[in-house]
């Protein structure tokens, strides 16, 4: 037993195995672990105009609530103030926020109602962005839900206190409308559909997709290498671009129609969304296989690893990663921007954010094209052995 672990492969096993904990660690955990949300976009739509009170003055309910929901230090949310209910819609049309706080115009009028003999409730409004990040939407109705409560809370120990001065005696109805000083109406717009895993679809789509552009980049990068082998370089680069851009758009064609058929994926725009995800196949197979022209198989391992610590903050909104996996992964990952894209097209209509995935996808097809096709200047190692071999062998029969 001794002499076994004595063998050098006892020690790179440990050792191998220490690597790929920590490299598949970081990757797995490392980017996510320890989110939280920080900075999350809302928009806030205070429209409420002063109600005149009796003995003169004005009571402006909507400038208060503005004044504390703005003041609340531990909300991570970025307000974004918007002048109208319509302006606040066009942002999150824009995709610029997971959702809306509109305060309307009669907000003081039904607040100060409450002390009258005709209570009237007034309304507040919620909207959803739910074509954007699920995770995000979901922290953004959780904070706006429970800041509407705590404000009606307030309100309600207000209203309460003002009534309770007039009168000692105060009927069901008003305690009931006392109680409840406002209703919520929650909206959602861009819904995402049936079938989309709730707005996770993207997502998938963008992963599915690599792992068939990568099969693909394989098996015709073999392909290639017989082809050049047989004396046609140039040819084999072009073939195999050919190839792969044309299996490219079958690929993409085909996943679209299995995910809308077979499974009931709704999307806006059957044939925009397959047109896209054929440009991001393309840039996939295109860098793929620039890799594995010039470094061979061994890219396997750097395509694979960058799956890997891509794929969990995908899921994730940017605002809750840390700064550090902002800057240093998700920045760049192109995964980014194909769901990012495909978010745009499926739930926005392809009406914003689709300039910054065209101009990654088209920049990386574009470089990675050329680099493609510059492996067809690369020497063949395997012929340069083999013409080596024959002039040696015949340098010692001319000498004889």
């Amino acid at each position: 037993m001794s002499v076994f672990f004595r063998q050098k492969f006892v020690r790179i096993a440990v050792g191998a195995a220490l690597a790929v904990l920590m490299i598949f660690g970081l990757a797995m955990m490392g980017s996510v672990l320890g989110a939280k949300p920080k900075a999350l976009p809302v928009v806030l739509a205070v429209l409420d105009q002063p109600a005149d009170l009796p003995g003169g003055g004005q009571l402006a309910v909507g400038k208060m609530v503005q004044e504390k929901v703005e003041g609340l230090a531990q909300l991570p949310v970025k307000w974004i103030r918007a002048d109208s209910e319509e302006a606040a819609l066009a942002a999150l049309d824009r995709q610029e926020a997971y959702g809306a706080l509109v305060i309307p115009a009669d907000f003081s009028a039904g607040v100060m109602s409450l002390a009258g003999p005709e209570p009237k409730t007034a309304k507040v409004k919620l909207y959803m962005n739910e074509g954007m990040n699920a995770q995000g939407v979901s922290a953004v109705r959780t904070i706006l839900q429970q800041v509407a409560q705590n404000v009606g809370t307030e309100l309600s120990k207000q209203a309460l206190q003002m009534v309770g001065q007039q009168t000692e005696q105060i009927p069901v109805g008003k305690v009931q409308a006392l109680l409840a000083p406002f209703q919520v109406e929650e909206a959602s717009v861009h819904a995402v559909g049936s079938g989309n895993g709730n707005g996770s679809a993207p997502v998938m789509l963008t992963q599915i997709a690599w792992m068939g552009s990568l099969i693909m980049s394989v098996f015709l990068f073999l392909a290639g290498q017989g082809a050049r082998r047989a004396g046609g370089a140039w040819g084999a680069a072009a073939g195999q671009t050919i190839a792969g851009l044309a299996l490219a758009a079958g690929v993409s064609g085909f996943l679209v129609w299995m995910a809308h058929s077979w499974y009931g994926m709704e999307m806006a725009d059957i044939g925009a969304v397959w047109l896209f995800l054929w440009l991001a196949a393309a840039a996939f197979f295109l860098m793929q296989s620039a890799l594995f022209n010039w470094l061979g198989i061994p890219a396997v391992a750097l395509l694979v690893l960058l799956l890997f610590f891509s794929l969990p903050i995908l899921s994730l909104a940017p605002e809750f990663l840390p700064q550090v996996t902002q800057d240093w992964l998700y920045s760049w990952t192109p995964f980014r921007y194909v769901a990012s894209g495909l978010r745009s097209l499926m739930y926005f209509g392809g009406d914003s954010g689709m300039s910054l995935p065209y101009g990654v996808l088209w920049g990386i097809a574009g470089v990675s094209l050329v680099v493609l096709l510059a492996s067809a200047l690369r020497p063949d190692k395997a012929r340069v052995a083999k013409t080596a071999e024959l002039a040696a062998a015949t340098v010692p029969a001319k000498q004889g």
